[in-house]
């Protein structure tokens, strides 16, 4: 009886600490689940808002900006956000590529963000002059007149101004040039060294080639491979050559239409942030599918020796 008695008790104390267990596994794995959307949701909120300052820096920042331009933008900036937020609130993403490959979009990011700050802060200096405005102007000047040689994207930006445009413009159109195209060299070397030297991407974690690049349809026909140093040469091609094409193009075009007016510091800010960060974007973009590329033939020439050694010793 006594034995009988013990293992009873035993048997129901070892039930239910299972069932506790079990319980504490099912609350646990809820608060997970709970903690990952609260991430993910603040993450996304995070980076729609930081969207929303930059395209919002300018018509802030810049003084004597008409109402109506100011509530264009900040509707722009709004709708930007939203969908920021709702690309990276989503589980797969559906447009943004290398989303879980950072920090390829963080460093695209703060390029432009920089670009815009810089030049936002240059133009404001023309007003409100600081000590800060006064010295992103000079080193504005300085890489300006250091790019702007014969044949450089910077000398055909300000050979697209009209004959007769004004000094003051083609000075802050050249210092403009100089920053946004210094800005992404800068960010350009960064990527190059994140994908040379720090072995990105694959530093971290698993890298998942058709989560990161959801535009790109592998069925489609054809060597994934192929198809991915093919996509990788266009790019960066691209975006070596657009920097030069963009002010021919506009040029040649000025007989035909109307050409945009860079007085406007708003239209001078983001047309040299767009001149300057579309290219780049395009490179750094061509230099991380071509190093996906590498990735996929490497593991190729791994499974086929890894094949070849298991029919050896099969043999």
């Amino acid at each position: 009886m006594t034995g009988g008695t013990y293992w009873g008790k035993s048997q129901t104390s070892k039930s239910g600490t299972s069932s506790n267990c079990d319980s504490c596994g099912v609350l646990s794995g809820r608060f997970e689940g709970i903690g990952t959307l609260i991430a993910r949701v603040t993450g996304a909120a995070t980076r729609g808002v930081l969207v929303a300052i930059v395209i919002a820096t300018p018509a802030l920042l810049l003084p004597g900006v008409e109402r109506d331009s100011t509530q264009i933008t900040v509707l722009i900036a709004l709708l930007a956000a939203f969908l920021t937020f709702v690309e990276y609130n989503s589980i797969s993403p559906s447009i943004v590529e290398f989303r879980d490959a950072p920090p390829f979009n963080r460093l695209r990011f703060v390029s432009l963000f920089v670009t815009v700050f810089l030049l936002t802060a240059i133009f404001r200096g023309e007003t409100d002059p600081t000590l800060l405005t006064r010295a992103l102007g000079s080193l504005g000047t300085i890489l300006g007149n250091a790019i702007d040689f014969p044949y450089s994207p910077v000398r055909l930006v300000v050979l697209m101004l009209p004959e007769d445009a004004p000094y003051t413009v083609v000075h802050s159109v050249r210092t403009s040039a100089g920053i946004a195209y210094a800005t992404s060299l800068v960010a350009m070397t960064a990527f190059l060294v994140l994908v040379r030297i720090l072995g990105w991407p694959t530093r971290h974690k698993a890298f998942n080639v058709w989560v990161n690049l959801p535009l790109f349809d592998p069925t489609s026909g054809g060597d994934v491979l192929y198809r991915l140093q093919r996509d990788a040469r266009i790019n960066i091609a691209l975006g070596f050559l657009l920097p030069f094409l963009i002010p021919a193009v506009v040029k040649a075009a000025a007989d035909l239409i109307q050409p945009i007016t860079l007085e406007n510091p708003q239209t001078l800010i983001w047309t040299m942030s767009a001149w300057a960060f579309l290219p780049a974007s395009m490179i750094m973009r061509g230099i991380a599918m071509h190093r996906i590329a590498d990735m996929i033939e490497d593991q190729r020439r791994r499974a086929y020796a890894n094949a070849q050694d298991g029919d050896l010793q099969a043999a």
